[in-house]
Formats: C-alpha cells, structure tokens, sequence
C-alpha cells in the first residue's frame, strides 16, 4: 500500500503557497525589460499574462481534486495519457522548476549581498540549506513561514502602491504603446513566468485539507490577488519612473521606490525581494520534490527516493533537489534559464488540458474530480492552443529547450523505465476503446488505474449532501444462520431490495447472480460488496448482513463476515462508487470485522458502521 503524506494544508496554506511561487523575478526584475518592448502597455501585458494562464488553471485544479497525489502534473499525466508522456512531465517539471528556484535563490543572494558584504553565491548556498532543512522538518511548519513571508511581502507592495499613486505622471502613460499593439502578444509571453508558479500546489495537493474546495478557492483567491497587485504595482512604476530609466533598469521597483518613499523605500523593497524571492525559492523546492517522491513511487526513478524522513517528510527527494539546485547556484547565474523553463511548462500546461479531455472522455467512473472545469470541453481547448501560440514566442532557443527535454524523457523512459516498470497505459486507452481502437478496456485494468482512482475515492471520502448517512440508517441489517451460501445470501438481499425500490426481484437477482458467479463481487477483509446499478431505481437502497461462522465468496481469500448489497441508479454510476468506497474504507479498520462478528445483535450494526474510523 502507498504510504500517503500527512494531510496538514489549509486554505491559507494553498494561497500561501501559490501567492509566494508567483511573485518573484517576473516582478522585481521583469517590469523595465517588458516596458521596453512595449511601453506603458506593459500593465496589459501583464494582466493578459495572467488570464491566458486561467485555463490551465482550472484544467489542473480539476486534476487535482481528482487525483490529489503528490506530484501534480506527472502524476496527472502519467495516469492519463500513460508512462511515456508521464516521464517527460515529471523530468521537464522538475527540471523547470529547480531552474526556477536556483535563480530565485540567486536573486536572494543579489539583493542581500549588498548588505551583508558576502559573495551573492554563498549567499544564495546557504539560504538553499536553510529552506532545505525547513522542507525536511516538514511541510507545515515551512508554509507557516510561508504564510508569514507573503503577508509581510503583499504589505510592503501595497505600501509602495499607496506612496506612489499621489505621484503618478500621468504624461509617462503616452503613448501606451510606442512600439505598436502587436508587441502585447511578444511581452506577454515575457513577462508569462510571472504566474506559472500559481499551479504548483498541485503538487502538494495530497497534503491538503478538503482539497476539492481548497485546491480551486486557493487558486481563484491567489491569482485574483496576484492580478491586481502586478496591474498596480506595474502601474506605479511606468507612472513615476521617466522612460529613459525604467527601459535600462533591472531593479525597476527599487527605482519607483527611491522616488516615492527615498532611501527608507529602497530598502523596504530590498525586503520586499528578499521575501519575493525566499518565498519563491520555498516553495519550489517543495513543489519540485513531490515531483521525485511521485515519480519514484512509479519506479519510474530509483525508489529510494520515496523514503520519509521521521517528520513523515520526503527526506531523500527533498535532499536531491536541494543538491542539485545548490549546485547550479554554485556553477552559475541562470538569469536567462528562467524564460526557457516557462517554455517547457507551457508544454506541461498543454499536456494537462489534454488529460482532462482524456480522463472526461475515457468514461472510467471512478474519476471524480470535487471541482469541474467549466466550459468543458472549449476551456481546455483554448488552454492548448494558447500553449501553442506562446512557445513560438520564447524564440527559437526555448524552443529547442524544449524540445531536447522531451528527448530526455523519452531516452530515459526507454532506458531505464522500460526494463524495470510494466508500461502504464493510462486512461488513454479506454478512450480509445470508446472511440473504436484496438486497445482494451483490460489494458486500463491491467496498469492499475482505476484501482487507484477508487483509492483516491476512499481517501477523499463523501461529498458534502452525500446521503450516505440516509442510506445506512433505511437499510435492512440481517443475521445469517450458518450453513448459508453467497448465493442464498444474494437471493435474500434481492428480496428485500426488490421491497424498497419496486424493481422486480428476479432482474435484481439475476443480475447479481451472475456477477457473483463470474468472481465480479468485491470481497476482501472480511467483507463482501455485491452491488448493481439499474435504469429505473429511484436512489439508493441497501441490505446489510452478517455472518458469525463466515460464508466463502468466489475471488475471496477468506471467509466473508459482513455483506452490504447496493441498489442505486444508473445515473450516478459515481455516487455509486463513492458509497462502495466508503463502505470499504470504514471497514478497512482493523477492528471493524471484531467488532461486527461481537456484537450482541443486528441493531448494533448500524451504529458500528457509521462510526468512522478517522
């Protein structure tokens, strides 16, 4: 069984995280490089940048909710369009994202050096221990810190917007755009890193509390912040910095804060990056780990990499993308990098918009994500063409970054993972199948991936106006005498569901029969979930029995003391599922078979079944 992370995440924490990975170089060095290219129309850029993200957004949300394990995307894309797609995002993500890291520890490093009189490179070194030690302790106690940087880091924003609006130029705004409205499009793309870090919770999502509600309402809150703050902050700046300046400048907020507050401004601001910067070098590394900890569990790299420190934290992932981003720091400046792993995170973008169609269209029940994506299926098709529009906007340098990370990940699939994993094929396939393909519905069991979706399901548990609560307390509870088979106990249960749903005894009956005689009932544990979906059943019924001397069930490996029949109708095959899930999930405590075969009679039964064991 997969050794799951502890939930411990917020929705505080999930804005924390995401509000933290977003606002970094893009903003502190990016605003006078964009002007440049397109004047005061460098505040729409920035505003466009971020609603071009929206749809991957929701389509990564959607993911999530569903699929909340770590390691976001790879987890993500690997279960839905199979292995080899999954090990190109996991290796390019990762890639990106220590990148990413490494030059935001290098910014830390640039803005501190001048106050601590030590090299920007030791600097940055040993601020990657720091966050290291933080992300090994564990992932709560570092989003406390995260928490307490972005509050710090917003306030310091607001209070540069709030100084400098009395003296805004308004001639600095003309002409908004000097060097035509085609160049939007160009800076746009620019200026596009400033937000990629808003999904990276995704992969932390199995650490969060109530995913389906934190994961979406952290985002939408998050990049709602983020919007408003870039379009003010970059306001302020083209308003109060003359042109000839802001064009030269790669510390342009530094620059509107000498003018707006004086000295005591700039070094508000150098906080302000020092906190921008800490934050985001965080949160990478947690989000970049959870990478090696997903792909690991995969076998798709060595799975000692999945091993937990005794803070129940990945200690060894966690180690190895400290090192090697440590490394880079120590090598180089990667200033430059930054535009090419947004080039590569575009192409991961892409690949997320198509695994929601994949998963939407697969027809697999048991994917049931808590939040939907609107608009389906034209929101995750202008996701992937805006990934298609902006990479040839990277230049031809990212391009090729690009496409030599997908040579990495298809080297290494065929190399390595190849020999060692049996090939996950995904949902893809039962999409395939639906569309008339060659390949199988099996092909989709055989790789396990709707086992896993159902123990999601269970690990997730009931929706909020699930009744499951109504179902269990209008079900029938039996005893069974001994000498009694599955089938007699089908025979009976059928009787007794064909009086509640109207539905005729024999239909009931011969359809589970004829599961139970093909080994299709769920039996492990003590426990068995004969079970049937129907046109005209009108919700959900259930008959419970038990069995003190234990009944043998095909495929069972034991003897079978607790048999829960469900009728439900066949339009909600998922709400079925997540009453199957929970029934197993509740009976998964070790005690719960004891404490059936013990108890003094049927009317204890009830309660022994809606005491959840969490």
């Amino acid at each position: 069984m997969v050794k799951t992370l502890k939930k411990q995440l917020g929705l505080l924490d999930v804005f924390a995280i995401c509000s933290g990975a977003m606002i970094s170089s893009g903003l502190f060095v990016l605003p006078g490089i964009a002007a440049a290219k397109v004047g005061p129309a460098v505040i729409f850029a920035y505003l466009l940048s971020g609603f071009l993200l929206i749809p991957s957004m929701l389509s990564k949300a959607e993911m999530a909710t569903a699929m909340p394990r770590a390691g976001g995307t790879y987890f993500f894309v690997s279960r839905s369009l199979g292995g080899m797609f999954g090990t190109i995002d996991g290796v390019g993500v990762w890639l990106a994202l220590i990148l990413k890291t490494s030059i935001a520890l290098l910014g830390l490093g640039a803005y501190l050096a001048e106050y601590a009189h030590l090299p920007m490179q030791l600097i940055a070194i040993l601020a990657g221990l720091v966050f290291m030690g933080l992300n090994i302790i564990g992932a709560k106690e570092t989003t406390r810190l995260q928490v307490v940087m972005v509050a710090g880091l917003l306030v310091i924003l607001v209070f540069l917007v709030v100084k400098g609006a009395p003296i805004i130029e308004r001639e600095f705004y003309t002409p908004i755009a000097p060097n035509g409205w085609e160049a939007l499009l160009p800076t746009a793309a620019l200026v596009f890193i400033s937000y990629i870090g808003l999904t990276k919770v995704a992969s932390m999502a199995e650490e969060v509390r109530n995913p389906g509600r934190n994961i979406p309402l952290g985002m939408f809150l998050s990049l709602g912040c983020i919007l408003v703050l870039y379009g003010a902050v970059v306001a302020i700046v083209v308003g109060i910095v003359p042109a000839e300046q802001l064009y030269k400048s790669l510390t342009p907020l530094s620059d509107a804060a000498a003018i707006a507050l004086g000295p005591t401004g700039k070094n508000l601001i150098s906080v302000a990056a020092v906190l921008a910067f800490a934050t985001t070098a965080n949160a990478g590394i947690m989000s970049a780990s959870r990478y090696l900890l997903a792909m690991s569990r995969d076998r798709v790299i060595p799975h000692r990499l999945s091993r937990f420190s005794r803070f129940k934290t990945p200690m060894n992932a966690i180690m190895l993308t400290s090192g090697v981003i440590l490394v880079i720091v120590a090598l180089t400046g990667l200033e430059r990098i930054a535009k090419l792993a947004s080039t590569f995170q575009l192409l991961v973008f892409a690949f997320v918009n198509v695994a929601v169609i994949v998963m939407r269209e697969s027809g697999i029940k048991s994917y049931d994500p808590a939040f939907k994506s609107p608009f389906y299926p034209w929101v995750q098709i202008v996701g992937i063409l805006i990934s298609v529009v902006l990479i040839p906007e990277m230049g031809l340098l990212a391009s090729i970054f690009a496409m030599g990370l997908v040579a990495v990940g298809v080297i290494w699939h065929n190399l390595y993972v190849r020999p060692r994993v049996q090939p996950r094929v995904g949902a893809v396939a039962k999409m395939a199948e639906r569309l008339g393909e060659r390949l199988l519905e099996r092909d989709a069991d055989a790789m396990g991936l709707r086992t896993e979706l159902r123990q999601l399901m269970k690990e997730r548990g009931l929706r909020a106006g699930d009744p499951f609560y109504e179902v269990v307390h209008g079900a029938d509870f039996i005893e069974l005498e001994s000498r009694v088979d599955s089938e007699e106990i089908i025979r009976r249960g059928a009787a007794l569901l064909a009086e509640r749903s109207g539905i005729s005894r024999d239909l009931i009956l011969g359809a589970l029969l004829e599961r139970n005689r093909l080994g299709e009932t769920p039996a492990d544990a003590g426990v068995a979930l004969p079970h049937l979906l129907l046109n005209d059943v009108d919700g959900f019924h259930m008959v419970a029995a038990r069995s003190i001397q234990g009944v043998e069930f095909p495929m069972a490996g034991q003897s079978i003391h607790a048999v829960f029949l469900l009728l439900g109708e066949r339009g909600k095959p998922t709400l079925h599922l997540r009453f199957l899930a929970e029934i197993a999930r509740r009976a998964e405590n070790p005690h719960f078979i004891d404490n059936w075969i013990a108890a003094e009679s049927v009317k204890e039964l009830p309660d022994l079944l809606l005491t959840d064991p969490c």
